[in-house]
């Protein structure tokens, strides 16, 4: 029976319980039960030299050690990673797992984070602020309807962000506040989408690549886009445009940017007015909003005044001769009843 040392007076006293079974052999070591000491530590006054040396560590408590030591980092780097999801590499997965809310607690060096095909509703204000390594958020297919305010502050190192196929129906002008590092935005497949604040992305002067395509979209502000100085790739085709006035500061600044930023121009097609229903997007020319630009001459403005006072006169002269007809009839008629009686 192995039992622990016994010291002197001076030295730390032990009381100990004895191993049940004996560390003769390696299904003993594994099999048996450990023992538990409760040492006190020698006073100040005592001198660790009176302690007893205990010999060299038996080598079967060592590997046992080993052993719990790793079983325990094992553990702790699980922990991190939610229920759910898997984490490799920086990239935490969280998709298609029927989620209704954000999982909690992520990796601290979260990279990537994909809650792509869930139920989310809501992200919650402050989601992001631990995240600071993330680079990539993918929330598409959810039920999104908005964003809170402030969510990208401290994701400063984001650049690629999906939230397509949620139900977002505007995009207000804090929606990317400080995420000055996004590359790729792809709101994408949102069929409430109505309305894009003109100052939705200010501040994005690194963005690249914007999908706004099969949307509800009838406008778009060009205040919105002419602060995105390395726009390459815009899609807004699908959307029910209505190619009014409105819409030629928006089309003038595409035609000029066509070289440098690719944009799905056979999908964009115009809703109304009924003139240039069905017609693309960008086959209107400078021509189609002519209308728009008429000015009136002075000439033109004599001929309208002459047009209304040719009209006048002749309405006045039309109820002069109804009038003269009216009494006409009516005098003849008394005069008929006359002769009857």
């Amino acid at each position: 029976m192995l039992r622990s040392p016994t010291f002197t007076d001076a030295g730390p006293r032990c009381s100990c319980l004895p191993v049940s079974q004996t560390l003769d052999s390696m299904d003993t070591v594994l099999m048996g039960s450990l023992q538990h000491c409760c040492c006190q530590l020698p006073k100040m006054g005592d001198t660790w030299a009176q302690l007893p040396w205990p010999g060299p560590p038996h080598p079967a408590m060592l590997l046992i050690s080993l052993l719990l030591a790793a079983g325990l980092m094992h553990s702790d780097a699980g922990t991190s990673c939610p229920v759910l999801c898997t984490c490799r590499n920086q990239v935490v997965d969280c998709s298609s797992q029927r989620l209704f809310s954000v999982p909690p607690d992520l990796p601290m060096d979260t990279r990537n984070l994909s809650l792509a095909h869930n139920r989310i509703t809501a992200v919650p204000p402050g989601y992001l602020t631990c995240y600071m390594e993330l680079q990539v958020l993918d929330l598409h297919n959810n039920s999104l309807m908005e964003l809170p305010r402030g969510l990208f502050l401290h994701a400063k190192r984001l650049a690629h962000l999906d939230l397509s196929y949620n139900n977002f129906s505007h995009v207000p002008a804090d929606m990317f506040q400080e995420a000055h590092g996004l590359v790729h935005i792809d709101l994408s497949h949102n069929p409430w989408l109505r309305r894009v604040h003109p100052q939705a992305f200010q501040g994005l002067m690194q963005l690249r690549d914007l999908d706004l395509s099969y949307g509800g979209l009838a406008f778009l502000s060009l205040e919105a886009l002419e602060g995105l100085p390395g726009l390459v790739t815009l899609q807004i085709g699908g959307n029910p445009w209505v190619c009014g006035c409105t819409m030629e500061p928006l089309l003038k600044w595409l035609r000029n940017r066509i070289q440098r930023c690719t944009a799905d121009s056979q999908l964009a097609e115009c809703r109304g007015p009924p003139e240039v229903e069905g017609a693309p997007l960008f086959s209107l020319t400078e021509e189609s909003f002519k209308a728009c630009h008429l000015t009136l001459t002075l000439d033109d403005y004599l001929f309208i005044a002459f047009v209304g006072f040719v009209v006048s006169i002749a309405s006045v002269a039309t109820n002069f001769l109804l009038g003269i007809t009216a009494n006409c009839c009516h005098r003849w008629s008394k005069a008929s009843e006359e002769e009857e009686i």
